[in-house]
């Protein structure tokens, strides 16, 4: 329906009511002091679905278990949850790095991203919409072989789930970061090395668990953040824009087992407006029914004294 992304913006979630009159609106010479008064029409009424997406500079992005959460505890004041098992961060943390020139950087670990992910399995829709935000994204690969996996498969893994949640995602700048390389296994960084060659793309070896490395790492972020331009987060589309000056005045009556039924926007609006236990009221409801062709139009069609005719979800007896 809308995103919010900067802060001047506005949307209309929910569209209000016009609002009604009083008792004095309706005074003329001969009543001077109308005990009858007008009730505003109602507002829409919806269920809405509020959705937080995270704003970060750069997204972690790898299977679980493969370092991130220590990383981020290591290059900025984040306390994430940290566990040898998987999925042990349950949701996204954000943290600031602090670089030597004083600059400083949004980071985001965002969990869940696994094989099926972009079609719901485990929590990966929830956590992939945060990655939009991001302009860089840092692939964390295992590269000791301590999970029975292999960095390659989960790499292309990973960046297919990208491409089938959002073309656009797929092609956000990636580093690849071979992690944990004071246990590596010789033959599988020889294989990410291959990778990075293969695609592309940068690479940096660290172990997050001894910082070996770390510092190079926020080093460069920092430097080839300075390079991306902050894109805008929405593409601007035409929105309907509505305002109470908006009027509907079609009716419609039909005949069902001898009942006039009278519908439409207008006649909701007015019975919206009419105390039906005042008299006043209820004489006012007669004049707009005349005015408005619905008593000419009932005549038309046959109505008769003692008929029932429902108004929107009032049922009255006609009379003359």
């Amino acid at each position: 329906m809308a995103d919010l992304s900067t802060p001047e913006q506005t949307e209309l979630v929910l569209k209000g009511g016009r609002g009604g009159r009083g008792n004095s609106h309706f005074a003329t010479s001969t009543r001077q002091a109308p005990r009858f008064s007008e009730d505003g029409d109602k507002g829409e009424e919806k269920e809405v679905i509020l959705e937080l997406k995270l704003l970060a500079d750069v997204g972690l992005l790898g299977f679980p278990n493969v370092g991130k959460s220590t990383f981020l505890s290591i290059v900025t004041d984040a306390k994430p949850k940290i566990a040898n098992y998987h999925f042990t961060t349950l949701q996204p943390n954000l943290g600031v790095v602090k670089t030597k020139n004083g600059d400083g950087f949004v980071i985001a670990d965002i969990p869940g991203i696994i094989e099926g992910a972009s079609e719901g399995v485990g929590l990966g829709i929830q956590f992939l919409r945060h990655v939009e935000r991001t302009r860089l994204l840092l692939h964390f690969l295992d590269v000791s072989g301590q999970e029975g996996r292999n960095p390659v498969d989960d790499f292309y893994t990973i960046n297919k789930e990208l491409k089938n949640y959002s073309e656009k995602l797929s092609t956000r700048k990636q580093i690849i970061v071979a992690n944990k390389i004071d246990v590596q296994n010789e033959e599988l960084i020889k294989e990410v090395e291959d990778l990075a060659k293969k695609e592309g793309l940068e690479i940096y070896k660290i172990s997050a668990a001894t910082k070996q490395g770390v510092q190079e790492l926020i080093d460069h972020v920092a430097e080839v953040l300075k390079t991306l331009p902050k894109e805008e987060l929405v593409e601007i589309e035409d929105k309907k824009v509505y305002t109470l000056e908006e009027k509907d005045d079609d009716w419609t009556i039909k005949i069902e087992d001898g009942v006039f039924i009278v519908s439409g926007r207008s006649v909701q609006r007015l019975m919206g407006r009419i105390n039906i236990e005042d008299n006043e009221s209820m004489y006012y409801l007669q004049k707009c029914l005349k005015n408005m062709g619905i008593e000419d139009k009932l005549k038309e069609m046959g109505v008769c004294e003692g008929d029932t005719v429902i108004l929107d979800d009032w049922e009255l007896e006609w009379y003359e």
